[in-house]
């Protein structure tokens, strides 16, 4: 079994290697732009060719039109760079031309990394050695990386190929329904409630602050420098905080059950209400069940869910009785079921049928 892993790891640029990476995803960028811009101009000049030609009764002469692709457009860019944009020649070529190629994402992959006798540096062309503040910690076959700047500092992205990655964890014989909530994250059928930091909602005066501080600087000054860089570090700690949380859950749950349910939320759908977009996206759902897929894929753990519309909030787990929708709004946390006379908490209530009805549903 093979699995492409993200590796993440910071830089430690000189200030040389740090304007060198300035100027490639300058490049980077005016090369996309570019190539969007003649994409877009050769297209639509065939586009109105062919129109005249099928109004005039005229055969196409392909060799009138311009059928723009990511190939032509590279060779377009090499044969005028050195008249027209001379700096692009400063940084590696891989910049321009792998961001023409990948149009739909203008940083991706433009910087080769080479592995150098597993040593805790990257091999940028053109530059030279770059440390990095860690070893690779997966070994296997590098497949590509990205460098990119985030919070004011620089990492590189890379992709690895592992294989023969599943490390059963030692069995525990325990299994666990999860409810997912904005109160509480996660509701475990066990009775245990697991809270989230919330750091968008924690932090959320001091990023009004910042960014209406950005907003009143002039473009293109030092202080609006200052004012997006300091934003940006903000942005980025609340997304560490997030992850840092979520990457401690799923690795308890992974490691103390062997069997995991959860629902399958919409959460698409849910982020479109307007009161409540702002709470599940500082939550993190889609990011907590992916992160607990791919460790119980990695460490032999078992995934079930349930289908998103199974009223498992709505249905007595002792009798089975579904409450009516309307006497079951989301402000009411606990319910006595009419026909058992069971006292439930709502979240458990739901934790406990999404355990009991998620072994009739697929494995993921």
């Amino acid at each position: 079994m093979t699995l492409i892993r993200g590796h993440i790891i910071a830089l430690d640029p000189t200030n040389k290697q740090a304007t060198y990476f300035a100027k490639a995803c300058g490049v980077a960028r005016l090369a996309y732009n570019w190539a969007l811009d003649n994409w877009q101009k050769q297209y639509q000049a065939d586009k109105t060719y062919r129109n005249e030609c099928l109004k005039n009764g005229i055969e196409i002469d392909k060799n009138q039109l311009n059928q723009p692709s990511q190939g032509k457009l590279r060779k377009q860019l090499n044969s005028i760079k050195r008249q027209q944009f001379p700096f692009m020649l400063e940084v590696t070529k891989c910049s321009p031309q792998l961001a023409i190629m990948q149009l739909g994402d203008a940083f991706k992959r433009f910087f080769k990394l080479i592995d150098i006798n597993n040593k805790p540096f990257i091999k940028v062309p053109n530059l030279g050695l770059v440390r990095m503040r860690e070893k690779l910690r997966h070994t296997g076959k590098i497949l590509s990386a990205k460098i990119f700047k985030q919070g004011g500092k620089w990492f590189v992205s890379v992709a690895v190929e592992l294989q023969d990655i599943i490390k059963p964890q030692p069995k525990t014989g325990k299994q666990v329904g999860i409810d997912l909530g904005i109160t509480d994250l996660a509701t475990l059928s066990n009775g245990e409630k697991v809270q989230a930091p919330k750091p968008l909602k924690a932090k959320l005066n001091k990023l009004k602050r910042l960014s209406k501080s950005l907003s009143r600087k002039q473009k293109d000054s030092k202080n609006r420098e200052k004012a997006k860089t300091k934003l940006s570090r903000l942005h980025f700690k609340i997304s560490n905080i997030r992850k840092d949380f979520l990457h401690k859950l799923t690795t308890s749950l992974v490691k103390s059950y062997d069997v995991i349910c959860l629902e399958n939320l919409n959460v698409k759908g849910m982020a479109k209400n307007r009161k409540l977009s702002r709470a599940i996206n500082d939550l993190g759902f889609y990011e907590f069940k992916r992160q607990l897929i791919y460790k119980a894929n990695q460490w032999g753990k078992t995934i079930k869910e349930l289908d998103r519309f199974y009223p498992s909030s709505k249905t007595c787990s002792c009798c089975g009785f579904i409450m009516d929708k309307a006497n079951l709004t989301l402000a009411v946390r606990y319910w006595t079921c009419p026909n058992c006379q069971t006292l439930h908490d709502r979240d458990i209530n739901a934790a406990m049928n999404i355990l009991n009805h998620a072994t009739k549903v697929l494995t993921i």
